[in-house]
C-alpha cells in the first residue's frame, strides 16, 4: 500500500489585508493545496488530481499531461477531459487559464522565511484534514513548498501548473466531504450565540449620539508626530525604548484638550492590525476626559504582515505572548515613574484596558488569567475536535511562549475584550485570582474566533465572579472594529459605559464571588447591529 499524507493549509485570507497582497494570498492558498508534503524517499512526479465528491458517489479525476493546452485536455481521456468536451471546452478554458497564472516571486519568499514556524505548521495541520497525496509521508514544515517552488521556477517563471509538476508523489486527492464537514462545524459554533440573542433583548443605544469631536492640533513630541485639526482632542506620536524589543515602542497618545479626568486607558490592537484602527475607541474616551494610550506591536502589527508577505520575516514565533504584554507594562511603567510625560497627570495606578482579538488575549492576561500548556497539548493536534476554530491556529503557536505569560498586573482593573481567542491558552478560565474584571464581547457571526467555544463556554464559569458577557447580532471578527469612527464605531458606547463603570466601581470593581455586574442595562447598544448582555442565560458550566 502506498503511503498518504495529509495536505496542510495556509492561513485563511484576512479581509483588512491591503488589496494589492490579494494575489499572494490566493496563490499561497493554492500552493498549500499542491505542496503538502515532502518525501522521505524519492517519488514519482505528481500525474494526477482526483477530487472526491461523496454525495455524488462519485471522484472527477484530471492528468496533469492534459492539462498543457486547451487541445490536449479535449484529446484527454480523464473524467475532467469528458466534462470539457460535454461544455463545448467552457470548463477547459477556465482551467488552463487557472494553472498558467504566474505564482509570484513573493510567495517563494514567504515559504522560504517560514519554515518551522509554529503558526504556519498549525495552519497547514488544518487543512490536511481534507485530502492527502499518495506516496508521501507527513511534513508540516513547509520545506516541500519551497522546494517545489524552486524547481518550478528553475526553467523561468513558475505556474500553477508548473508547480503541480513539480510535487513529488503518485497523485493528489482531494476530499470535498470533509470540507463540508468542517464548514457545518463553523456553522454550529455559532448556534449557541444566536440561539441566546434570540431569546435576550437588545439593548438600547444612548438616548443621544456620542460626541464627534474633531482631533485638536498635535502637540509635537517627536519627528513622528502628526497634525490633525479640531479642539477637542490632542493627538500625538511618541517613541519609548524598551528592554524586551530592540527598538523603540511607537505609542499614540490621544488626551483631551479640556475637561481631563486623570483617568488612563490603554488599547491594543490584534494580529496585523496597528493602533490606527482602534483610535475610534480613544477619541471618544478622550473627548469624554480619559488619556488613551495605543502602543503598537511591532512583532505582530501590520508592518510585520508586510515583512511576512514579502518573505522578509517569518510569522510571530510564540514569544510574541510575553512581549505584547510587556509593550502595555512598559507603557504603565513610563507613565507612572515621569518617563512618558503625559499633558494631565494621570493615575496610572488605576487603568482599564481595551483590547481586539489578540489585543484582547493581551489584556485578558493583564487581568490576570492564567496560560496553561496543558490543554493546546491534549487538544491541538486533534483535527475533529468539535470546538476546533480558525484561532486554534493561533493559539496553539503559542505553546512554546506559555511558560513566559502570565504576567498579570495589579494596576489594570478592568479590561474590555473583543473576540479574543482564548479557550486553549486559558484552559483553567476566569478564577477568584483573576485581578481584574472582565466585559467579553463576540459577534455571533465570527469566523475568526466564534462565539460558542470561544466566548460562551469560558463566560460560564467568569460569570459567577461578575464578568459579563455582550454578544453583537451580525458581528464579525473585523466590524466591530471602530477604525476612525470619532463616536467609537460599534463597540464606542458599549466599551464607554464599561469603561465608566469600572472606574466608578471604586475598590469594588474587582472580580469575586457574588459581584453585582458593572454594565447599566440600557443606553450602550447600537441601532444597526443589536447587543444583548446574556451574562444572566448562560447556565452551568
Amino acid at each position: 500500500m502506498p503511503q498518504t499524507s495529509r495536505m496542510p493549509q495556509t492561513r485563511p485570507s484576512d479581509r483588512r489585508r491591503p488589496r494589492h497582497w490579494r494575489e499572494d494570498l490566493r496563490a499561497i492558498g493554492l500552493l498549500a493545496l499542491v505542496a503538502p508534503l515532502i518525501p522521505t524517499a524519492p517519488a514519482l512526479a505528481l500525474e494526477e488530481v482526483v477530487i472526491e465528491l461523496p454525495l455524488l458517489k462519485t471522484q472527477l479525476t484530471v492528468k496533469l499531461r492534459e492539462l498543457k493546452s486547451a487541445e490536449a485536455l479535449r484529446q484527454g481521456n480523464s473524467d475532467l477531459a469528458e466534462l470539457d468536451r460535454a461544455s463545448n471546452g467552457a470548463v477547459g478554458r477556465q482551467v488552463i487559464e487557472l494553472m498558467r497564472q504566474p505564482v509570484p516571486l513573493s510567495v517563494k519568499q514567504v515559504a522560504d522565511g517560514s519554515m518551522g514556524s509554529p503558526l504556519v505548521e498549525q495552519a497547514m495541520l488544518v487543512l490536511s484534514s481534507i485530502g492527502f497525496v499518495e506516496g508521501r509521508s507527513a511534513d508540516l514544515s513547509g520545506r516541500t513548498l519551497t522546494e517545489a517552488l524552486r524547481q518550478a521556477a528553475s526553467d523561468g517563471e513558475p505556474t500553477l501548473l508548473s508547480l503541480l509538476k513539480a510535487v513529488p508523489g503518485q497523485r493528489l486527492t482531494l476530499d470535498l466531504g470533509r470540507t463540508r464537514q468542517l464548514f457545518n462545524r463553523m456553522l454550529r459554533q455559532r448556534q449557541q450565540a444566536e440561539s441566546l440573542l434570540a431569546v435576550t433583548p437588545a439593548v438600547s443605544p444612548p438616548l443621544s449620539p456620542p460626541l464627534s469631536p474633531p482631533l485638536a492640533p498635535a502637540v509635537s513630541a517627536t519627528s513622528t508626530a502628526r497634525a490633525e485639526a479640531g479642539r477637542n482632542v490632542n493627538r500625538r506620536i511618541v517613541t519609548l525604548p524598551v528592554p524586551h524589543r530592540p527598538d523603540p515602542l511607537e505609542i499614540t497618545l490621544l488626551e483631551p484638550a479640556s475637561g481631563a479626568n486623570g483617568r488612563l486607558v490603554l488599547i491594543s490592537h490584534g494580529l496585523w492590525d496597528s493602533p490606527a484602527a482602534f483610535e475610534g475607541w480613544g477619541i471618544l474616551l478622550a473627548s469624554r476626559g480619559y488619556n488613551v494610550a495605543l502602543p503598537r506591536h511591532p512583532g505582530s502589527d501590520s508592518s510585520q504582515q508586510e515583512a511576512v508577505l514579502t518573505g522578509q520575516s517569518p510569522p510571530p514565533g510564540p514569544e510574541e505572548l510575553a512581549r505584547r504584554p510587556k509593550d502595555l507594562i512598559a507603557v504603565l511603567d513610563a507613565i507612572g515613574n515621569g518617563r512618558l510625560r503625559l499633558a494631565q497627570q494621570v493615575d496610572a495606578g488605576r487603568v482599564v484596558v481595551l483590547g481586539h482579538s489578540w489585543g484582547a488575549t493581551t489584556a485578558l492576561q493583564l487581568a490576570g488569567l492564567q496560560p496553561s500548556k496543558e490543554t493546546l497539548l491534549q487538544r491541538c493536534s486533534d483535527l475533529d475536535d468539535p470546538d476546533r476554530n480558525l484561532s486554534w491556529s493561533l493559539q496553539c503557536s503559542w505553546l512554546r511562549g506559555v511558560r513566559y505569560a502570565g504576567l498579570a498586573d495589579p494596576r489594570v482593573v478592568a479590561v474590555g475584550a473583543v473576540s479574543p481567542p482564548m479557550s486553549l491558552l486559558f484552559a483553567r478560565g476566569f478564577t477568584s485570582e483573576q485581578g481584574g474584571r472582565v466585559l467579553l464581547v463576540s459577534g455571533n457571526r465570527d469566523w475568526v474566533v466564534p462565539p460558542d467555544p470561544e466566548a460562551i463556554a469560558p463566560m460560564r464559569w467568569g460569570r459567577a465572579i461578575g464578568n459579563q458577557l455582550v454578544l453583537v447580532q451580525g458581528g464579525d471578527h473585523f466590524n466591530l472594529r471602530p477604525q476612525g469612527a470619532a463616536d467609537g464605531g460599534v463597540l464606542g458606547p458599549l466599551l464607554f459605559a464599561w469603561t465608566e463603570a469600572a472606574f466608578a466601581a471604586g475598590t469594588a470593581v474587582r472580580p469575586a464571588p457574588g459581584a453585582a455586574p458593572l454594565l447599566p442595562a440600557q443606553g450602550w447598544g447600537n441601532g444597526d447591529l443589536p447587543m444583548a448582555d446574556v451574562t444572566g442565560r448562560l447556565g452551568n458550566p
